[in-house]
């Protein structure tokens, strides 16, 4: 007879409720969603600011098992996408596994069973926790001088302030990644004054976004398969492309050449050079936008490039000028390495997450790590996030998960995880061929470790879904209870170091 697994998931963002469908659409039904916001959606519902779009063709990012024919344009916008995650957890009843407004602040293994405590005060049991708290979710905000000198409001772009009046104000952007642009191409024209302090430029690719027209969308609801073959188009196109991250050749320099040419439409040469970067198309992430170049050749648009000096009551002062100004947005990004923290999760002989991760976030295959028995993390350290769609791997990561979970129903054993060795030697593998990824040839990004690796899957996205979707057996370490009583007393088992060579 099957056993029902006790799952708790913790975050209802992206990753959850792709892990909620496939567990439900295995037959698990003992799911609890931990999510301590007010809705589903993760970053699409904690950003909300102008200009907000996906980097990723709509018909590409988004789940198979929920095609959505009715997207309104080739990279669609934030609400839209978060009306699309809201839509998923309506029609395939994913809400009634969540529970809303509740933390997750302990993880505790405990002689077979996951002890999940809540900032409510209640203490939940589980059989299997998979974290799925994304990996843009805790906002990084600087530290600079005389912050609390300025007078008018400062805001992360992620706690977009709609209070605030732009038509007519005088709007400094601080951060010039993805966010920054996309910000600063939608508030120019808008805003009396928009200037962007730039630490340092970005590659741009100037790519267009047209509107599905309706007898488009009206197609892709006649005929399903549309979907399907668009879904499968793009993603083919960009596991082709993705070759050029992760080795040097033809690919490379194609996309490299087409990157540089895109600058040729900002005409002003001393603008056009302070917004070239000194790095490699590609060393950080790609930035997709159709109005970042004309944007920054507004007469309402600045771009300083001369670093802040410090915040002062009206405005911020540089090493040669003070700008006036009525709102400052801190578009600076997040802090990609915290993963579940700081959820406090504690392991097999208390091995705790910050020992294991001591020397930075390491896993197995982006989705376990050695010494947290029945622990599985969604975008876990390591996935393949760099320039490609998060849902594929979403799923790619959600049915290998559900594939074990599965397999402890079928009673085939009751505690596993990764093999100290195995996880290792596949961290130890991925070191030797990043120096070939183009996120090695120099420059700073979020992909860095401590140690200034870069902590990205160094292959293909398509070598990834099959490595997830044939897993290596012998690289797991399972055992039977020495009961089939609630007992859950452990074999011995070999013990994991507390921490581990990356």
């Amino acid at each position: 007879m099957k056993r029902s697994p006790r799952v708790v998931i913790v975050g209802s963002g992206m990753s959850g409720l792709c892990m909620t469908w496939y567990l439900k659409n295995a037959g698990v039904e003992d799911i609890t969603v931990l999510e301590k916001a007010a809705d589903v959606g993760g970053t699409w519902r904690d950003n909300s600011y102008p200009g907000l779009a996906c980097d990723v063709p709509s018909r590409f990012y988004q789940f198979r098992f929920a095609p959505n024919p009715d997207w309104s344009h080739l990279f669609s916008p934030g609400p839209e996408i978060l009306d699309y995650f809201r839509k998923v957890a309506d029609d395939h009843d994913l809400r009634r596994h969540i529970v809303f407004g509740v933390e997750a602040t302990d993880l505790t293994w405990d002689t077979g069973v996951w002890r999940v405590a809540t900032n409510d005060g209640n203490v939940r049991e589980a059989d299997f926790v998979v974290t799925a708290t994304g990996i843009l979710h805790h906002p990084n905000i600087p530290d600079l001088p005389g912050m609390s000198d300025f007078q008018g409001p400062i805001f992360h772009s992620a706690r977009w302030d709609h209070s605030v009046p732009i038509e007519g104000a005088r709007i400094g952007v601080v951060g010039s990644g993805s966010t920054g642009v996309q910000i600063v191409s939608a508030l120019g024209g808008n805003a009396d004054q928009v200037v962007l302090f730039q630490r340092s430029p970005h590659w741009v690719v100037p790519v267009p976004n047209p509107g599905y027209p309706s007898l488009t969308r009206a197609a892709h609801r006649l005929l399903p398969v549309l979907d399907q073959l668009a879904y499968l188009g793009y993603r083919t196109a960009f596991e082709r492309v993705s070759v050029a991250l992760v080795q040097p050749g033809v690919r490379r320099t194609v996309v490299t050449r087409a990157t540089k040419a895109g600058l040729r439409a900002v005409k002003d040469r001393k603008l056009r050079a302070a917004i070239t970067p000194d790095f490699e198309p590609m060393c950080r992430r790609l930035i997709f936008s159709p109005d970042f170049y004309r944007a920054v050749q507004r007469a309402d648009v600045r771009v300083v490039t001369t670093p802040i000096d410090r915040f002062v009551a009206d405005g911020i002062a540089t090493d040669g000028e003070q700008v006036k100004l009525d709102a400052v947005v801190l578009a600076t990004g997040f802090d990609s390495h915290a993963f579940m923290r700081p959820t406090q999760v504690s392991g097999r002989d208390g091995l705790t997450i910050d020992q294991a991760w001591s020397d930075g976030p390491f896993a197995y295959h982006g989705v376990a790590l050695p010494g947290f028995p029945n622990l599985f993390m969604a975008m876990g350290p390591h996935s393949p996030v760099g320039n490609y769609s998060l849902t594929a791997i979403a799923e790619a990561q959600a049915q290998h998960i559900t594939a074990w979970i599965s397999r402890w129903a079928d009673d085939e054993f009751d505690t596993i995880e990764p093999r100290y060795e195995a996880t290792r030697a596949h961290n130890a593998e991925m070191k030797a061929a990043l120096p070939g990824t183009v996120w090695s040839t120099g420059c700073t990004s979020w992909y860095l470790g401590k140690d200034g690796t870069p902590e990205l899957w160094p292959w293909s996205p398509e070598k990834y879904r099959h490595v997830l979707a044939r897993p290596r057996r012998e690289d797991w370490e399972t055992h039977k209870l020495l009961t089939a009583t609630t007992t859950r007393a452990r074999v011995k088992s070999t013990p994991t170091p507390k921490m581990m060579e990356k």
